[in-house]
């Protein structure tokens, strides 16, 4: 499976492309696209999918990895 994963500042994950959505129970979440986005401030009514309330708790989350990766010992 390929997929894309975008996390965007103060917003949601924005998933694209070939990828399945499973229950903590591993039970599948039709997505019923190709292209969601997903809560990451943890308010939305329709969790796991983002409904917007992230602007009006004013949720806060950057966007990428403020510091280098780690690296590897390989």
């Amino acid at each position: 499976m390929t997929a894309s994963i975008v996390p965007y500042e103060d917003g949601p994950l924005i998933v694209r492309g070939d990828f399945e959505l499973h229950t903590p129970d591993g039970e599948s979440i039709d997505p019923g696209r190709g292209t969601i986005a997903l809560c990451r401030c943890g308010r939305s009514a329709i969790k796991p999918f983002c409904d917007g309330t992230h602007k009006a708790v004013r949720f806060q989350a950057p966007s990428g990895r403020q510091t280098p990766s780690p690296r590897r010992n390989d």
